[in-house]
């Protein structure tokens, strides 16, 4: 058992779960049939902050370092389609920061505590505060995480799992990673009574260029232009309310944004939202959010002219899979591991890859999903180019890959339409991330209930079968 959840069960998003010291029960984690209950993924609330937000919607804020929650309600695939493959995508679960910023985060931190006096009574913790949060690891909050989506993968896909198909599970090579992983692995097992026990089969290396798992382009550019530029804009008010609240704090807009970030990584750290978070307000809020929108959409998306093309060799290895040919792919895919049948298997019903949340934008924005109808505009959210508001937006991170985030690609025989209702030869896909339907609209005859044919979806993905269009050797150069 991993070292991280061995104490999960004390965490109060496992509470009703964890019964006795024996862990698991089968069965308990079955929740196909109820109604989407977004709480039971939420941090708990700080009964000691007294905060103006909804606790839930204050977590849905913080982008990529969001909890997950999903999107929407499973809904099975139409009548008359039967699932016979699924690929699970998924982030590793919640983190500490890693110490570029968590560097940046006790700066900050630093110089509040330096002020000579606090004139707003919500800044009096500071005086006290003590540091809490490591670098990187994974944190027990992303443990139970992980345990939880094993779980109900294993209870929303148990047809599919037999003594002969039993998951086949890769990860990208770093510690949080793979202990994510295992993590799924054992909740996996646990929620079948450990009859069904997968292993994290393969560990791809993140030193070099040969893994679709994780970020390998050398000349990929950076967000850091874009994000500066809302930084400066939104913080604005916010330095000068905490300077006026802080005198000789001398608080800096990327002070702001650390101490805003501290929020996020403190809370999923303590397991209940963190007295940081009481310091901002709604409308503050969401300017952090669309920063961290701005972070990815220019740092692996769609706006970063490198960033797609990370996620090339992935999509080529799902087709592989889908259609049960070998791989075909010229960008980072390891060929030695995907030219072998026990490092990349084509015969299993269900496989689980564990990567980070640059790689999966990168592969969304790869396979065409999540596309705004412009490109985001960095001094301006409500630039009409944009999308007007949070409801018509598509480029959204906290949806999109918050911690422990899933995309999923289910593969179905369906029955014809005619009376006879012939299983069709052909076979059938559907795509979901954080459990909400994807639209599909790049891929030809797709039905109102995000159906598509196998070979419409390949054919759509040119981009990827033609090795990024030159793009990946722009990678070197």
């Amino acid at each position: 058992m991993p070292p991280r959840f061995l104490f999960v069960c004390s965490l109060s998003v496992l509470v009703p779960l964890c019964r006795a010291s024996s862990g698991f029960r089968s069965g308990e984690f079955d929740n196909r049939n109820a109604a989407l209950d977004t709480q039971q993924f939420l941090l708990r609330q700080n009964a000691e902050v007294e905060n103006h937000l909804s606790y839930s919607a204050l977590q849905r804020n913080w982008g990529a370092y969001s909890p997950y929650v999903p999107i929407a309600e499973y809904v099975a695939p139409p009548e008359g389609c039967e699932i016979n493959q699924v690929n699970i995508l998924q982030r590793h679960g919640a983190r500490y920061p890693t110490a570029g910023p968590a560097a940046s985060m006790a700066h900050a931190v630093n110089k509040l505590q330096n002020a000579t006096a606090f004139e707003d009574p919500k800044l009096e913790f500071v005086r006290d505060y003590t540091w809490k949060l490591g670098i990187s690891d994974l944190v027990s909050f992303g443990a139970a995480q992980s345990l939880i989506a094993g779980a109900e993968a294993y209870q929303r896909y148990e047809d599919l799992v037999d003594l002969d198909n039993i998951p086949f599970v890769r990860a990208s090579g770093s510690e949080r990673v793979i202990e994510s992983a295992t993590n799924w692995t054992y909740g996996f097992s646990a929620a079948n009574g450990m009859k069904y026990n997968p292993v994290l089969s393969v560990v791809l290396d993140e030193s070099g260029h040969n893994n679709t798992l994780h970020n390998s382009c050398p000349s990929i550019g950076s967000p850091d232009d874009q994000l500066d530029t809302w930084i400066g804009i939104y913080t604005q008010p916010i330095v000068q309310r905490l300077n006026d609240a802080a005198p000789g704090a001398n608080l800096s807009s990327e002070d702001v944004y650390y101490l805003m970030e501290l929020c996020a990584f403190e809370s999923v750290t303590l397991d209940t939202v963190s007295e940081w978070c009481e310091l901002f307000d709604e409308d503050e809020w969401k300017g952090f959010e669309y920063a961290m929108d701005l972070d990815d959409y220019y740092g692996t998306g769609y706006g970063q002219p490198l960033g797609p093309v990370e996620g090339v060799g992935y999509i080529n290895e799902l087709i592989a899979r889908l259609t049960s040919h070998p791989v075909n792919d010229t960008t980072q895919t390891n060929s030695t591991l995907d030219q072998s049948p026990t490092t990349f298997p084509l015969n299993r019903t269900i496989y689980a890859d564990f990567s980070h949340d640059d790689q999966m934008i990168a592969i969304y924005s790869a396979m065409g999903l999540f596309k705004p109808s412009g490109a985001l505009d960095p001094t301006n959210p409500t630039n009409p180019s944009n999308e007007l508001s949070k409801r018509t937006r598509t480029w959204i991170t906290s949806r999109m890959v918050p911690f422990s985030a899933r995309l999923v690609v289910e593969r179905m025989r369906c029955q014809d339409r005619s009376p006879f209702r012939k299983v069709s030869e052909e076979e059938y896909l559907r795509v979901l991330v954080n459990d909400a339907v994807q639209p599909l609209a790049f891929c030809s005859g797709v039905t109102p209930e995000g159906v598509c044919g196998v070979s419409a979806f390949v054919e759509s993905q040119g981009y990827a079968t033609n090795g990024g269009n030159g793009d990946w050797e722009k990678c070197f150069e």
